[in-house]
């Protein structure tokens, strides 16, 4: 079956404490965290990727510079993740797709066997139920969505999630162990800090 993954990297990272400190362009080995994450979509079984930007677009676009994505830009970013994810299942490539993958643009540890793992769940499944990482049974993030969630989704708002349309629609939910990767994503300077990654630019301010 065709699974598109669509990446959220339109937040405005403000619990990170300044205005400055991007979580998504932070670097880890050198490379900012969102390219790191779309590096990952690009080298799984996935038919497209798409980012959805908004907060620093700009440098978002630059620091995937030369990666085979689309992007989409939110306007309304500032509403919150349900505005970017309705921007995203807009996307011609997304709508065509049998599923989608949605991927948070700060979690530095998944990886593309990650991905194949959630995305052949859903495949071996026939797309009849929502696939959700997991560690050690603790629901987390990647999550495959059905095509037949595509309409309720779109009509999301402000920072609500897919939770409540996947609760009302009944379908099943199958959790897959991807370990610690599934619950770790960067909200924080410590955070950051603990997962190893560093600020592209330091400032005084930094503690």
């Amino acid at each position: 079956m065709n699974v598109a993954i669509l990446i959220l990297a339109a937040g405005e990272a403000k619990r990170m404490g300044h205005p400055d400190h991007h979580k998504l362009l932070a670097l880890f080995h050198d490379e900012p965290l969102v390219r790191r994450v779309a590096r990952q979509a690009l080298a799984s079984t996935a038919s497209s990727v798409t980012v959805v930007m908004g907060h620093q677009s700009g440098a978002i676009a630059a620091a995937l510079a030369g990666l085979a994505i689309s992007s989409l830009h939110n306007p309304a970013y500032a509403e919150g993740m349900g505005c970017s994810l309705a921007t995203g299942l807009c996307s011609p490539v997304i709508d065509s797709a049998d599923g989608v993958l949605v991927m948070l643009a700060d979690m530095p540890s998944v990886t593309s066997a990650h991905l194949d793992s959630l995305m052949a769940a859903f495949r071996s499944g026939e797309g009849r139920s929502v696939i959700r990482g997991c560690a050690a049974r603790r629901p987390g993030h990647p999550v495959v969505l059905p095509r037949c969630l595509y309409g309720a989704l779109r009509n999301l708002r402000g920072d609500v999630g897919a939770r409540d349309v996947i609760v009302s629609s009944m379908i099943p939910v199958t959790l897959v162990e991807i370990g610690a990767a599934a619950l770790q994503d960067i909200d924080t300077l410590d955070d950051l800090r603990a997962a190893g990654g560093r600020l592209a630019v330091e400032h005084s301010t930094v503690p």
